[in-house]
């Protein structure tokens, strides 16, 4: 008698599946487990560095991989190696990645499942678990842009739910009617902490009436129930597009990975959810059914079993990566082939917001597939009025009002990237951007780095004090972003450099910040061509030329030190506009330097950490031997930004300049 006669401790409803369609949600439910199993060897044979196990847990990832056609991306987690699996991803590529071999597809750069390929439509996550939920939401925003009728599944766990990414994600899919099947696998602990402690509500899928979206509870541990209500819930999304939560009931049958163990889970606990296996119970279902036998059985596992371990083979016997410091370096951006259009001989007097204003317009007449975001940048023209009129010409679709909700909005942006498409985002104050930082710095900087994604996003940041806007609209937080590879950040301080290179951070594949300082908007006016032209990023500006000192600035305070010399003109200096931060032009500043021997650095951020000593340093490594006199550096005081106008004049460098500029000149 088999021991797979015994009675099945969860009931399939099979009636309207052929015997091929089952055996298929078989061998794709049994791969994972047999991989795992052989991982959790390999992880005690340090032939691996960690294992996080979706035991218990395949029926998730298989029935909701098979019920999503492959054209459809999935946003899948630590544990959803079925979903890799049933995209069938040979193997050997899979077990390479996990030992950080080249055919992997992070260049060793990063483990586990932290990777994507754009070939299999997979988006695999990062650490800081929320994220990834935005970027499903841009993707599916691309879909409905498109009229693709395409489904975006993201997942989570449990513990990711408590994150404030969910909460925005959920509400923009809301609010957007985007296509997004929100997969939680709700298996009992975050780690070690129960459900218990980290939501008060009886079940996630009551989360759904907040953001009024529809939502379903699912065993997650039936095969059949998964694939059967995933695959009529998808073809209903395909037909109206609309996000819907599904919480998955399953559990975790081993640690949150290896090390942690489960020790922490009561013994009765483990019991009860062994007895619901997906696995072994659907096995005995088909032996029970008679579609499956011994033989079959084992012809399947041996099958399996050997596939695994000829793919082991292939990555075990690759040579292990050897370090490159070109390639790492080469990597982090995108390669960008700078095209320049010149501006027409036409020129007209405009503003700096007229600029920025100017430039976005004639991008969105350019590129087709680019969509602004951004808090009341629509009808109302956003608080600046800098798009005022372009829904009028662009249309809601891509002109498109955002909840309050910056770090998904940024991840939106990158899951538009993701599905081709460019996107600029408005942050209404560059102050607000610590609310996205996270996927600025850690999915938006490092998504090309790791597996050759571009991030297609421009962050717009008005910024800047002078305006007695206090400390929470008024911060020039540049230095936040300069020190992080992957980013490329622009400061201009005219309009036309402020239009030319905002036209090429759009065409730029990579993310760049824009940042546009607010008192210059309605102050700076400049002749400037009519029509679209593109200036290019890493070239500073020479001002003006002299022998004395080099002034090197950027921003609201180049015009501050312009004004310092209109005020002081028996002082011959260049002064160097820098335009763009990262790249920044060292060769201008050195050649410079190199002539007048002297060096001093204004800019408006608060000096330590900020931009002017990393540049300081830089004369100090590569002239040092030109120098007459030590690198000074002027900024703001060490305080927030205050309010009221008279300690907003102390507390910015403008006049403090003149006084360390002439001491400068005495050495």
């Amino acid at each position: 008698m088999s021991t797979h006669a015994s009675i099945n401790n969860i009931q399939y409803n099979t009636q309207h599946f052929d015997n091929e369609t089952l055996m298929l949600l078989y061998k794709n439910l049994l791969k994972p487990r047999l991989i795992e199993e052989k991982m959790l060897i390999l992880l005690r044979q340090g032939k691996i560095s960690k294992w996080f196990s979706g035991i218990g847990q395949e029926a998730i990832s298989v029935g909701v991989t098979m019920a999503l056609n492959s054209l459809e991306y999935i946003l899948p987690m630590h544990r959803n190696l079925g979903v890799f699996t049933t995209r069938e991803i040979p193997l050997y590529r899979l077990f390479a990645q996990w030992q950080g071999k080249a055919s992997g597809f992070t260049k060793g750069r990063d483990r586990s499942f932290h990777f994507g390929t754009q070939e299999y439509k997979i988006i695999g996550m990062i650490s800081h678990l929320g994220p990834q939920l935005g970027v499903a939401d841009g993707i599916a925003l691309a879909s409905n842009l498109n009229n693709e009728n395409k489904v975006t599944a993201v997942f989570t766990g449990e513990g990711g739910t408590s994150e404030g990414d969910f909460h925005e994600a959920l509400n923009v899919a809301s609010v957007w009617n985007l296509p997004v099947m929100f997969c939680v696998e709700n298996n009992g602990y975050g780690l070690s902490t129960p459900t218990n402690e980290q939501f008060k509500c009886e079940n996630i899928a009551d989360k759904g009436i907040g953001y009024g979206m529809e939502s379903h509870i699912i065993d997650g541990n039936n095969i059949i129930e998964v694939y059967t209500k995933v695959n009529e819930i998808a073809e209903s999304m395909r037909q109206l597009p609309r996000p819907v939560l599904l919480e998955f009931k399953t559990f975790r049958m081993r640690g949150h990975e290896e090390a942690s163990g489960t020790k922490y889970v009561p013994q009765e606990l483990m019991d009860a959810w062994a007895l619901k296996d997906p696995v072994s119970n659907f096995e005995t279902y088909l032996f029970n059914q008679g579609i499956l036998n011994s033989d079959l059985e084992k012809s399947i596992k041996d099958n399996i079993l050997k596939e695994i371990n000829e793919h082991l083979n292939i990555a075990f016997g690759e040579e292990a990566i050897t370090p490159n410091e070109t390639t790492e370096l080469n990597d982090v951006y995108k390669c960008f082939q700078y095209q320049e259009v010149k501006g027409n001989s036409e020129k007209k007097e405009i503003r700096f917001i007229d600029a920025i204003s100017e430039s976005l317009k004639q991008s969105m007449e350019l590129h087709n597939d680019l969509v602004i975001m951004g808090q009341d940048i629509a009808e109302y023209g956003g608080a600046f009025k800098i798009t005022e009129g372009f829904v009028e010409l662009f249309g809601k679709d891509r002109i498109r009002n955002t909840p309050i909700c910056e770090s998904s909005i940024v991840e939106v942006g990158m899951g538009l990237s993701i599905a081709g498409m460019k996107s600029v985002i408005e942050m209404q104050f560059a102050d607000f951007v610590s609310s996205g930082f996270n996927p600025i710095v850690n999915y938006l900087a490092k998504s090309y780095y790791r597996w050759n994604q571009q991030a297609d996003v421009v962050l717009r940041m008005p910024c800047g004090a002078g305006v007695g806007a206090g400390p929470f609209h008024s911060q020039t937080n540049e230095a936040w972003f300069t020190k992080t590879p992957g980013l490329k950040v622009v400061y201009p301080a005219f309009p036309y450099d402020a239009k030319g290179l905002l036209a090429t951070a759009i065409n730029d594949p990579n993310p760049v910040l824009f940042f546009e300082h607010k008192g210059l908007y309605r102050s700076i006016r400049q002749e400037v061509p009519t029509d679209y032209y593109t200036l290019p990023f890493g070239k500073a500006s020479l001002l003006r030329e002299g022998s004395q000192i080099t002034i090197i600035s950027y921003g609201a305070a180049v015009h501050w030190a312009l004004e310092t010399l209109d005020n002081n003109l028996n002082v011959k200096a260049d002064v160097i506009d820098l335009r763009t931060l990262q790249p920044l032009d060292t060769e201008t500043i050195f050649s410079s330097v190199k002539k007048t021997g002297k060096a001093i650095i204004l800019h408006e951020d608060s000096l330590f950490g900020g931009i002017a000593s990393d540049i300081s340093a830089l004369i100090m490594e590569h002239c040092f031997e030109y120098l007459d006199a030590p690198v000074k550096r002027v900024a703001s005081l060490e305080t927030p930004i205050p309010f009221i106008k008279q300690l907003e004049d102390q507390y910015l460098p403008k006049n403090r300049f003149e006084l360390t500029l002439k001491e400068l000149l005495k050495f």
